[in-house]
């Protein structure tokens, strides 16, 4: 029997988040929430998803890849689906030229880090794919759907001042010190599938999905419905936005009040 199950959701404050949360959310009184996460469910451990909503910028940061994670971490890389922007939102990713380390290392004791970025305007409908090692920050006046490797490896470069811990040396020894791919980049314009990677696949549907999604999703996966509902054939569970179901195949779920979700698996 195919199956269906919501996944639990944590709400994370940060200091960069919002007390007012766009509908369907409601964060805590006094408390600035900037991640809402879907825990990843045991039969997928490999990816994680999560919304984001930023109030202010933050920090200039990199991940590694796996091959360069010590015992005990594990490498990252992740991708932004940008669902509400202000006017003047933007993203940085990669350098505006190519740099070295020791350069990279000044800008970032010396704040002028973020001048040797490229920030991205961005714009509802907009995908970025951050391949490891690309550093990278995220300005205010964003709500974004985040996928990654299951991950929490992190290394700050640059932290605008505030009292957290930076990570200098592990974070110079991953950063590559290069512009950003354009192929990197794309629009939901593009058409379904948002990302093909290496470690998990990202596509975007309207209603129900078509014979050559189907045939790209044949077993366990995430649904996170943007607009309209989902059900269980079984009747066992219902997503709308603001959740996320698991699902052991495609033929587990209903998508006749679907308008638009989200599907993710791992690669």
């Amino acid at each position: 029997m195919t199956r269906a199950r919501l996944l639990p959701t944590r709400m994370v404050g940060k200091v960069w988040g919002r007390e007012q949360l766009p509908a369907p959310f409601v964060a805590p009184a006094d408390e600035r929430i900037g991640e809402i996460w879907f825990e990843p469910p045991p039969e997928l451990p490999q990816v994680l998803v999560k919304y984001l909503f930023t109030s202010e910028k933050l920090s200039v940061q990199v991940h590694p890849s796996d091959a360069e994670a010590l015992p005990g971490e594990a490498g990252k890389e992740e991708c932004w689906l940008v669902l509400d922007a202000e006017p003047d939102a933007r993203l940085a990713i990669g350098f505006e030229r190519e740099v070295e380390a020791a350069e990279i290392a000044a800008a970032a004791m010396d704040g002028t880090i973020e001048q040797l970025l490229t920030w991205h305007p961005a714009r509802a409908g907009d995908l970025f794919y951050l391949p490891a090692g690309t550093v990278h920050a995220i300005g205010p006046g964003l709500s974004l759907v985040e996928v990654q490797q299951n991950s929490d490896t992190t290394f700050r470069l640059y932290d605008y001042g505030r009292p957290r811990e930076l990570h200098l040396e592990r974070g110079l020894a991953v950063a590559r010190g290069k512009p950003y791919g354009a192929e990197h980049r794309r629009s939901i314009a593009a058409g379904p599938v948002l990302v093909d990677g290496p470690y998990f696949r990202l596509d975007r549907i309207e209603g129900e999905p078509g014979a050559a999604t189907c045939a790209a999703f044949p077993g366990g996966l995430l649904a996170l419905p943007l607009a309209g509902e989902i059900t269980a054939r079984d009747g066992s569970a219902r997503a709308r936005a603001g959740d996320c179901l698991y699902a052991d195949s495609l033929a587990a779920l209903d998508f006749a009040r679907a308008e638009v979700t989200l599907l993710v698996r791992a690669a």
